[in-house]
């Protein structure tokens, strides 16, 4: 193991927001755990606490990008074209040394680049290939993601390296493969990479391009125009190229009789991980948060505690960064916090709510009202969609969430934001609709 400046390795920190005061009988203790990661991913990013690499010594990240090659990419002819110039954008932002490969996707999945069942080796030689090997992309076939996903999950296991990443982008349905076929590809792919989702144009749908990127821990977003898809590539392998630790859990340990009722992540997104714990031991439970380069999540975690008496306090839940040992050994711990309940007589004290809690339980409710009002929309029910996004609107404006202000108002017409009052717009563009739908779990952050 090669030795390295403290400053090379990300350092973590562990910050617990919440109201520890519980009235008699009280038993539900809500906390948001704020993670921050600094000092890593900034200069190449060649190290995580789970793995170091010395540098020059191997590649520490790897990364394959699924083109959609189906028929619909060749309508317009600008947007095989653009995928094309977004792929090689990408390739060129790549750091030198990093694995990667590209795949071309339709009803079945090939290796456009370098093929072989191989990943490439990143320096000025292997770019220019790529980039000639990008020219003999072209539209046919149909769509099943699944199989891009499984090749880019092969070539990726070849790979000795701590940090594994996709880039998907596709335009259309995922029509040549049952959707048992995708859930079950997407679980058997959760953990060994991540992976983001970008849906071009609008004939794509977006609970399957949102539900890639939730299931594999990856971003997604809409790129309505295919001319944007350049800066949109660049900017996700400039962020894939930041970071430094791979496979970061949160790890929740609670005491005797005391239970998690749910951990979201809430910033910069909402994330429901509840579902996803994996048993770490007597009382412990590990979350996945994927991989991390310089940034800071918020996680909102409820705890349920014993009813106890007035005067009594306990440690509800201790939660920890964790990343596993190469070795298979004790797993590494990056920080902890501490989340704490204590009973008191004092009302002031036990009603108050937290300004972190209240932050991102508004930001929860905006994200699931938002869907919500828009399938509502979609089944015709035009009193559920107004009421929904109604509210939307509501609580966008008190939090200051400007961005989802603005995809809101392109499809209600806001006529009172405190009081949430709307209309539905008689005609509403399909770009804006599913930006609105696919960005409505983006949130805003509180000023601690």
């Amino acid at each position: 193991m090669a030795n390295f400046a403290k400053s090379d390795v990300p350092q973590f920190s562990v910050e617990v927001y919440q109201n520890e005061y519980l009235p008699e009988g009280g038993r539900e203790v809500n906390a948001i755990v704020t993670v921050t990661a600094t000092g890593g991913g900034t200069n190449g990013g060649m190290q995580s606490a789970a793995r170091t690499y010395a540098q020059g010594s191997g590649p520490d990240a790897a990364v394959v990008i699924m083109v959609d090659c189906s028929g619909s990419m060749e309508y317009p002819p600008a947007k095989m074209r653009n995928a094309r110039d977004a792929t090689a954008a990408a390739i060129g932002t790549l750091r030198d040394g990093v694995a990667f490969a590209v795949v071309g996707g339709t009803h079945v999945a090939r290796e456009i680049y370098p093929g072989g069942g191989q990943l490439a080796t990143a320096d000025a030689r292997t770019r220019e290939q790529a980039e000639h090997a990008l020219r003999s992309l072209s539209a046919s076939g149909g769509t099943a993601i699944g199989t891009w996903l499984r090749l880019a999950d092969r070539l990726l296991a070849t790979a000795d390296v701590p940090i594994r990443h996709g880039i998907l982008l596709t335009d259309g349905r995922n029509e040549h493969e049952a959707p048992e076929d995708l859930r079950a590809t997407l679980e058997a792919c959760a953990g060994r990479f991540t992976c983001d989702a970008r849906g071009v144009g609008t004939d794509w749908e977006v609970k399957e391009v949102t539900g890639i990127a939730s299931a594999l821990l990856g971003t997604a977003d809409i790129v309505a125009d295919p001319a944007g898809l350049a800066p949109d590539f660049t900017r996700m392998m400039e962020a894939a190229m930041g970071k430094g630790v791979a496979d970061v859990s949160l790890r929740l340990w609670t005491p005797v009789d005391t239970e998690i009722a749910f951990v979201k992540q809430v910033a910069p997104t909402v994330e429901d991980l509840t579902g996803r714990r994996s048993e770490a031991g007597p009382r412990a439970g590990d979350y996945p948060t994927g991989s991390w380069g310089d940034e800071s999540r918020d996680y909102h975690v409820c705890v349920r505690v014993p009813s106890a008496n007035v005067g009594q306090e306990m440690l509800a839940a201790r939660a920890a960064l964790i990343v596993p040992p190469p070795d298979g050994g004790t797993p590494t711990t990056l920080s902890q916090g501490l989340v704490r309940a204590v009973w008191t007589h004092d009302m002031t004290a036990s009603t108050a709510i937290n300004p972190q809690v209240a932050h991102y339980t508004g930001q929860a409710e905006l994200a699931h009202v938002i869907q919500q009002g828009l399938d509502a929309r979609k089944s015709g029910d035009v009193d559920g969609a107004t009421a929904k996004l109604g509210r939307a609107v509501q609580l966008a404006g008190a939090s200051g969430n400007d961005a989802t202000a603005k995809l809101l108002a392109k499809v209600v017409d806001v006529l009172d934001v405190a009081t949430g009052t709307v209309r539905l717009k008689a005609k509403v563009a399909e770009a804006d609709e599913m930006t609105l739908e696919t960005r409505s779990t983006k949130t805003v952050r509180v000023k601690k």
